[in-house]
């Protein structure tokens, strides 16, 4: 009996809070894929930068047993001027020197970069006006390109999803649910070919030193707006079309985040998403509920009296002076 009731209890007690106990478990969820995420990076990525620091170390060392005449005081001060320059996208090395990072394609490319939070970091402003420059360009643009890509979406999404499933939902009779998924999934398949499997084969042929597993890894980081910057097309040396490869560059990175959108906005819409994320939202009072309904009604009910108010003064005002002579006719044919 106890238990029994205990457990009632407790069920109630879970039902009572379940928004807090499943946002509870999303939080415990995140913080154990950070940790795993952390574990396998350090795994994988540790025992090769000791590698290539111990391959660092004897290049070093055998340089400088090569060179006696340098210090390794100098040579330390040469190496670290060289990667503060590399840092800012300028290179030391003479199969570099032809490419600049600030004419107008490039220039373009890093605007399209900063306005999307993609930033590589390949290239950044050197000097402080330039600085300066970049937080006003990007306080003022980030917000502008959400409400660019905002309407965009809002716009195609009704073309490629909304009439789409209603078409097969109305005319053919099916289910709007499955049709939602089996389009959303058919969306996908499409964006995926299109915007990663497509041009990471073309960045492969492009591109000398990549292949179609770093192609693909440029196209992901690019279009989820990560932006490494360890893969950056048309730096190499003697880039052919270099101009209106950047250019190329910057229309397929617009256009490839405006579909991401369109995909991740399609499935969002899903009616099995939106009940999973209502899961970990806070539900409203049902207290707080009446209170917004009876706001609406007593707006709905005196913007109707006021309609009518109106519509009754524009009706007398509309009237011909018959009701009113009326009275004195009455009255004056008693008298007769």
């Amino acid at each position: 009996m106890l238990q029994s009731l205990a457990g009632s209890s407790c069920v109630r007690l879970v039902e009572q809070h379940r928004s807090a106990w499943c946002f509870a478990l999303l939080v415990l969820g995140y913080l154990l894929y950070l940790v795993f995420g952390a574990v396998v990076f350090s795994s994988v990525e540790l025992p090769y930068e000791d590698l290539l620091r111990q391959e660092l170390g004897k290049l070093k060392q055998r340089f400088l047993e090569e060179h006696a005449c340098l210090s390794e005081q100098q040579l330390e001060q040469f190496l670290m001027r060289v990667l503060e320059a590399s840092n800012y996208g300028v290179s030391v090395l003479s199969n570099a020197s032809g490419n600049w990072n600030w004419d107008f394609t490039s220039s373009l490319f890093f605007a399209s970069t900063v306005l999307s939070t993609t930033g590589y970091g390949h290239t950044v402003p050197l000097s402080d006006g330039g600085k300066a420059f970049c937080i006003i360009y990007s306080v003022i643009g980030i917000p502008f390109t959400l409400l660019f890509l905002t309407a965009v979406v809002q716009r195609i999404i009704v073309y490629v999803t909304r009439r789409p499933v209603l078409y097969f939902h109305i005319r053919w009779g099916f289910s709007k649910q499955v049709v939602a998924i089996i389009h959303a999934m058919v969306l996908g398949f499409v964006t995926v070919s299109c915007f990663f499997l497509i041009p990471a084969a073309i960045f492969s042929v492009l591109e000398d030193d990549w292949n179609f597993l770093e192609s693909f890894y440029f196209c992901f980081i690019s279009l989820s707006t990560i932006g490494l910057g360890d893969y950056v097309p048309g730096e190499g040396y003697n880039q052919k079309f270099r101009e209106l490869y950047k250019i190329g560059i910057t229309c397929y990175l617009l256009m490839g985040l405006i579909a991401m959108l369109v995909v991740l906005e399609t499935f969002c819409e899903l009616h099995e998403l939106k009940k999973f994320r209502k899961l970990f939202y806070v539900k409203k009072d049902k207290e707080e509920d009446q209170v917004h309904i009876m706001e609406h009604d007593q707006l709905s009910f005196s913007s109707i009296s006021d309609q009518a108010a109106s519509m009754k003064d524009d009706q007398k005002a509309n009237e011909p002076f018959v009701n009113s002579q009326s009275p004195t006719s009455n009255d004056s044919s008693p008298n007769n």
